[in-house]
C-alpha cells in the first residue's frame, strides 16, 4: 500500500509538473505572439493614424483630411464597447484586409488595400495584439465622419473594392532578414508606403502604373521615392535612406515634416535595421518614374542669394509679439524677425545642422513648395531616437500674405527660384482645402443628376395623375 502511494504521488507531481510545463510554454508562446503583433503594428503605423494627440494610443478620434471631408479615425483598442473587443479573429482580418468592420464598410483612408497583402501568420499576431495586450480606451471618438453625399453612403465601396483591391498576398521575406524580398513585403503591405506616395486617379485609387511616384497627403507633398536619380531617391545611399527613416533627416537632402513626421515617430524607429535596410534595397529597385519638368533633384539647389546682413543693423523690432499684430509684408524683414535666429541669416543652418540649412533642402528646392508653406504653418515636431525635433508654427502669427511672403523669400534666396506662392496658396493650404476639382465635378454630377432624375419622376407622377382625374371625369 505505501508502496502504490508513493507511485501515485510521484505520478501526481510528474502530471502537475507537465502540466506546469506546458502553461508556461503557452505563457511564453502567446508572449511571443503578442510581442510579434506590437512590433508590425509599430511597422504598419497604427499608432499615428488611430491615436488622437495628447489621448489614450489607439482610442481614435484622429482627423484624416481627404478631398471627400475629414474622416474620423476610429477606436481600435481593446474595449469592448467602443473599440474591437468583441471582434473575432474572422471579423478583425476582414477588417483589416477587405475594408468592411463588423460597423460596415471602411474607407481606404484606412490602408487595407495594402494590407490586404498582408500574411495570415501576421494577421493572427495583430488580432492577438490589439484584442489582448492593448489597454481599452472605454470612449468613443468625440468627432464623427461626415462625408457629403453621395460619399455618405458606404455601402459604395462594394464596387470601389471590386475595382481597386488586389487581395494578392505577399510573401514576407523573414527568412531572408535585409532582403529585396523583404523590402517590398514591407513597403507594399506593411507600412503601406504606397497609401502616401503614389499618385491616385479621379476615383482615388493608387495609380498602379506609376508606383511610388508621389502623393499628396492633406495638401503635403508626398515625394517620388522611385529609383529615379532626379526625381526619385535614387541618388540617395542605402545608409542616407536607412538615416532617413530612423531620424527624420539627412543632411542636405531633406527633413520630415508632416504625416512623414508621424510616420518616423511611431513607427520607423522603432524597426530593426535590417528591415529598413530591407525597405531601403527595394525602394532602389523600383521602376524609376521622372517628372518630365523636373531637371535636377530638389535638394541640388546649394547656391544661395546673397543677403545684404546689413539688415542686421536697422533697428526693428523683431520679437514674435510684433509680428503677431504687424502688417509687414516684405520677406526680408519677416524671414530676419521670424526664421533667421535659427536658420541663420545666409540660411545656412545651424553648424550641427540641428536647424537645417534651407539649401540643398527639398523643401525648399521643390517645384510644389506645399511643404515649404505648411511647414511655415503647422511648424515641425518629430520625436527621434535622439531627442525632439521641433518648429513652432507660424498660423495664429503670420496671415496669409505674410507667409506667402515668407516663403516667397525663402524660394529666392535659398531654394528654387522658379517656384512661387500667392497668398491664396496659403489660404487654400491653411483651410485644408485640398480636394481634387475632378472629385467635387464627379460629386456634383452625381448629386445633379439626382435631383434632375428626382424631378423627371415628380413630373411623371403628377402628369400620371391629371391624366387619371381627367379619364375619372
Amino acid at each position: 500500500m505505501a508502496s502504490f502511494l508513493k507511485r501515485l504521488a510521484m505520478g501526481c507531481a510528474v502530471i502537475s509538473a507537465c502540466a506546469l510545463s506546458l502553461g508556461t510554454a503557452r505563457a511564453a508562446h502567446d508572449q511571443k505572439l503578442i510581442d510579434r503583433g506590437a512590433y508590425l503594428a509599430r511597422s504598419g503605423d497604427c499608432m499615428a493614424c488611430h491615436t488622437n494627440p495628447g489621448h489614450p494610443s489607439y482610442g481614435g478620434g484622429y482627423k484624416i483630411t481627404s478631398p471627400f471631408g475629414d474622416i474620423i479615425v476610429p477606436n481600435i483598442s481593446s474595449s469592448k464597447k467602443y473599440g474591437i473587443g468583441n471582434w473575432t479573429e474572422k471579423q478583425f482580418d476582414r477588417a483589416l484586409r477587405q475594408g468592411i468592420s463588423p460597423r460596415g464598410y471602411l474607407y481606404p483612408a484606412m490602408p487595407y488595400t495594402q494590407y490586404a497583402h498582408l500574411s495570415d501568420a501576421d494577421t493572427h499576431a495583430l488580432y492577438v495584439y490589439f484584442s489582448q495586450a492593448v489597454e481599452p480606451v472605454e470612449y468613443p471618438p468625440v468627432d464623427k465622419t461626415h462625408l457629403p453625399f453621395p460619399f455618405n453612403i458606404r455601402q459604395i465601396m462594394f464596387g470601389w473594392n471590386l475595382l481597386f483591391t488586389d487581395k494578392t498576398v505577399i510573401p514576407t521575406g523573414e527568412d531572408k532578414p535585409g532582403s529585396v524580398e523583404r523590402g517590398r513585403y514591407l513597403v507594399r503591405a506593411l507600412a503601406h508606403c504606397s497609401a502616401c506616395h503614389t499618385p491616385r486617379n479621379i476615383f482615388m485609387a493608387e495609380k498602379t502604373s506609376k508606383p511610388l511616384a508621389g502623393g499628396r497627403v492633406g495638401g503635403w507633398i508626398a515625394p517620388n521615392i522611385t529609383s529615379d536619380p532626379i526625381s526619385g531617391i535614387g541618388s540617395w545611399t542605402e545608409e542616407e535612406i536607412i538615416t532617413y527613416l530612423r531620424q527624420g533627416a539627412v543632411e542636405g537632402k531633406a527633413q520630415a515634416a508632416g504625416s512623414m513626421a508621424e510616420a518616423v515617430q511611431h513607427s520607423f524607429r522603432f524597426m530593426q535595421k535590417s528591415d529598413l535596410r530591407a525597405i531601403a534595397r527595394y525602394l532602389k529597385t523600383v521602376p524609376p518614374v521622372r517628372d518630365p519638368g523636373q531637371e535636377k533633384p530638389d535638394y541640388a539647389f546649394q547656391n544661395p542669394r546673397r543677403v545684404d546682413i546689413g539688415i542686421l543693423d536697422r533697428a526693428e523690432n523683431r520679437s514674435p509679439g510684433s509680428m503677431e499684430n504687424g502688417k509687414i509684408v516684405i520677406g526680408e524683414r519677416l524671414y530676419v524677425g521670424a526664421c533667421a535666429s535659427c536658420h541663420q541669416l545666409q540660411g545656412q543652418g545651424t553648424e550641427d545642422q540641428f536647424y537645417p540649412s534651407l539649401t540643398s533642402n527639398t523643401a525648399t528646392g521643390s517645384r510644389y513648395p506645399n511643404n515649404l508653406v505648411l511647414a511655415i504653418l503647422k511648424g515641425v515636431h518629430r520625436r527621434t531616437n535622439t531627442g525632439m525635433v521641433f518648429m513652432p508654427a507660424f498660423e495664429d502669427q503670420l496671415d496669409d500674405a505674410q507667409i506667402a511672403a515668407v516663403a516667397d523669400y525663402v524660394l529666392n534666396h535659398f531654394g528654387n527660384p522658379s517656384a512661387r506662392v500667392t497668398p491664396a496658396d496659403v489660404k487654400r493650404l491653411r483651410h485644408a482645402d485640398v480636394g481634387f476639382w475632378t472629385v467635387r465635378l464627379i460629386s456634383n454630377i452625381i448629386f445633379g443628376t439626382v435631383i434632375i432624375v428626382g424631378l423627371v419622376i415628380l413630373v411623371l407622377v403628377i402628369s400620371l395623375f391629371r391624366r387619371r382625374r381627367r379619364r375619372q371625369r
